[in-house]
């Protein structure tokens, strides 16, 4: 049979997370900490409102660009968090963030485009950037500079075939934030070399120290940025598949053609859930994050009495301790830990070759299980090293 596969496509690698995953479903007692997923259930106001879409029967298809009502929310919503000046019109509802991060790079990515990756990075950012038909340049940012980019990196990855920076702050899988500083600095040289920052803010509710700064309300920036952020962890509604991406009218014109022909919309009914989250859900928001500022303390507190450094992480709900002091490589070091104690960490090098040495905890889980995973680790130590 003829290779029908597209070449491009076979270059990419599948997923380093989903492979731990795979193996701890056939294990009945294995305790996972690799998901970055809340624990929570969504809350119960929210929920009601899909439920009621339902029962009244909104149930067709919404304008492709979504609900106005849900986009004239977001507008407000991004508003008041984080001083951004987005009209309806230039906000695009999407199947989640991952969708807008498809589709903002398809829009703007020309063959041999360079788009510039910190990492280590979300898993889909390389992949998606090489199916656009663009270069991935990676920056490899560093555990003591608490893993944020700085301008001389930046610089210094700069060519004139440049044309993105994609950035995910707060970080996963790190936990890392820029603060408002930071992010200054970073625009001057975003600016002096006429480039386009995507924003991935999926995180940008967690953030435990610092309040989070959104690139784009910075002084000119607010035009050469587009903001993606969506449901799925700030309200813990990840299975309602709920995003969107914001941005100057002119590209959202063009990014539309490409959700268009793709997604007929967004759930309507998880519309109508948004609707809620963002009008009357920043408690739930308070709750959830007094909870996994707990948990986060906890867990820093353990690795440290275990002898594991560990950098504190500001943001998202995720640790990413550095085990190089055993002499293995992350996905051994993750594997074996899978094996004999049937506890599922995700290795470094899943987020790119930057993240060899660590490996991520989501804290994602309860009191109880992190306390379990503890007691696995620290037997897993004891055995081996």
């Amino acid at each position: 049979m003829r290779d029908f596969i597209s070449d491009k496509l076979k270059t990419i690698k599948p997923s380093g997370i989903r492979k731990f995953f795979d193996i701890a479903r056939s294990i009945p007692d294995c305790i996972s900490l690799g998901v970055g997923e809340p624990d929570f259930d969504t809350p119960w106001h929210i929920a009601e409102e899909g439920i009621y879409a339902i029962e009244s029967g909104k149930t067709f298809y919404s304008s492709n660009q979504g609900l106005l009502e849900l986009r004239e929310e977001i507008s407000k919503w991004n508003k008041r968090k984080y001083n951004l000046s987005y009209s309806k019109d230039e906000i695009v509802v999407t199947t989640g963030a991952s969708e807008a991060i498809d589709i903002a790079l398809r829009a703007l990515i020309n063959p041999n485009d360079e788009v510039i990756i910190l990492e280590p990075a979300y898993v889909s950012y390389a992949p998606l950037v090489s199916l656009a038909g663009g270069i991935p340049v990676i920056i490899s940012l560093k555990q003591e500079n608490e893993f944020k980019l700085t301008k001389e990196e930046l610089e210094s990855h700069i060519t004139k075939n440049t044309k993105i920076v994609l950035m995910n702050y707060p970080n996963n899988p790190t936990g890392a934030i820029m603060t408002k500083e930071d992010l200054i600095s970073i625009s001057k040289v975003i600016i002096d070399h006429d480039l386009l920052v995507i924003s991935d803010e999926i995180y940008s509710e967690l953030t435990y120290d610092i309040p989070h700064t959104s690139i784009g309300s910075l002084p000119h920036m607010k035009d050469r940025t587009i903001t993606i952020n969506g449901f799925s962890k700030a309200y813990s509604m990840t299975g309602w598949r709920l995003g969107y991406l914001m941005g100057p009218q002119p590209l959202i014109e063009e990014i539309k053609k490409i959700h268009q022909f793709s997604i007929m919309c967004a759930s309507t009914i998880s519309q109508h859930a948004g609707i809620e989250a963002l009008k009357n859900g920043d408690n739930d928001i308070i709750h959830m994050k007094e909870e996994y500022s707990q948990r986060r303390n906890y867990l820093l507190s353990e690795l440290s009495r275990l002898g594991i450094s560990s950098f504190t992480p500001r943001g998202a709900f995720y640790i990413f301790p550095n085990i190089s002091k055993y002499n293995k490589s992350s996905e051994d070091f993750a594997t074996s830990l899978l094996n004999e104690e049937h506890l599922v960490v995700v290795p470094g090098t899943a987020f790119g070759d930057s993240g060899e040495g660590f490996i991520r905890i989501s804290y994602a889980y309860s009191l109880s299980e992190l306390k379990e995973a503890i007691v696995r680790l620290e037997h897993y130590l004891k055995n081996n090293y």
